[in-house]
């Protein structure tokens, strides 16, 4: 599915707020944290799970998808959240904490929820494939060619849910559209050392639906690769598998020593930044000019500081409210 210049001006500001969100949050992430880190002190305590390098994924694959397709996400969710439309404020909110959040701030960064969008994650490994399967199922069966796309980390393709989760898809013709985002470390865990095969989509031949590798973190290309999946899916033509190289900029957690790579690694990933390759190849054809760029991050970054500014300013829940909207044992 061809790139016009209208999406491609899309992308590129969604990859922009991303990656201007992720890199605030690192920094509110840090405050009242030093000099010694102490992972439950500062603004937003408790572990943090930052996306920045994998843009490109979520991007290119939520371009295709409307507000009534569900989609759901691993631990490090903020950019697939983003690029499903989950409102900005809220999700700030709800990672600071807030009230105003999405879970009334009771959720946390790793369980971001938003019916209205249909997006949901959660902080366990592969946790979010079964549930995309069960709404994939429920459009089937209502005759709606809404379909259902399951992000996951490659770490996640070794547990027990992504294996039953592709067989069943198959066995039922499931409009679903599975997302491994190979991003080269399962926490700290090099792929090579986790993982028998060297490619995650041939896996997809053992239950006869089609694997698809994008083996750059090119936006371009994972728009094309999903839209072709999306399309088989709302055809009713069954479930697809598409694994992305991606990269990972920052540590597994933030306050992550990442002793287990090269220090090195990381600059030399960003010399091939996905943001900065998109801007230069939209100038490069015409699409883009100097001030057409300048007025884009502008607008990217003024989403991201009026929802930081918005979650600092909300309330805290009060402390009566620990016990409501929860599910309380019976006898």
């Amino acid at each position: 599915m061809p790139v016009d210049q209208k999406t491609a001006h899309s992308l590129y500001q969604q990859m922009l707020v991303i990656r201007y969100f992720e890199e605030t949050m690192a920094q509110v992430y840090m405050e009242g944290k030093t000099p010694v880190f102490d992972i439950g002190g500062g603004t937003v305590p408790g572990e943090m799970h930052l996306a920045a390098g994998q843009e490109p994924v979520a991007v290119g694959v939520c371009a295709h998808l409307r507000s009534s397709d569900a989609a759901t996400g691993p631990h490090r969710a903020h950019h697939i959240a983003i690029a499903k439309g989950v409102d900005l404020k809220k999700m700030a909110a709800e990672i600071f904490g807030k009230k105003t959040g999405l879970g009334k701030g009771k959720g946390g960064h790793m369980h971001l929820f938003d019916p209205s969008v249909k997006f949901g994650c959660s902080g366990l490994i592969a946790a979010g494939m079964p549930p995309a399967l069960g709404s994939a199922l429920a459009a089937k069966m209502q005759h709606r060619d809404d379909i259902a796309v399951s992000f996951f980390g490659e770490g996640a393709s070794n547990q027990g849910a992504f294996h039953e989760s592709l067989n069943l898809a198959a066995v039922w013709k499931l409009p679903v559209v599975f997302i491994c985002e190979d991003n080269s470390y399962a926490i700290s865990v090099p792929k090579s050392l986790s993982t028998a095969i060297a490619r995650n989509s041939d896996r997809a031949q053992s239950y006869g639906i089609p694997g698809i590798s994008v083996n750059e973190n090119d936006v371009i290309a994972v728009y094309e690769a999903a839209g072709e999946a999306v399309s088989r899916a709302r055809r009713g033509d069954g479930p697809s598998l598409i694994e992305v190289h991606t990269d990972r900029y920052f540590g597994h957690f933030q306050g992550d020593p990442e002793l287990y790579r090269d220090p090195q690694e990381v600059s030399r990933l960003k010399q091939h930044d996905p943001i900065v390759r998109l801007s230069k190849q939209l100038q490069e054809q015409g699409w883009l000019t100097p001030d057409q760029d300048a007025a884009i991050q502008r607008t990217a970054r003024a989403m991201v500081d009026e929802a930081i500014d918005f979650a600092r300013q909300s309330p805290y829940p009060a402390p009566e409210e620990a016990l409501e909207d929860v599910f309380v044992p019976v006898g």
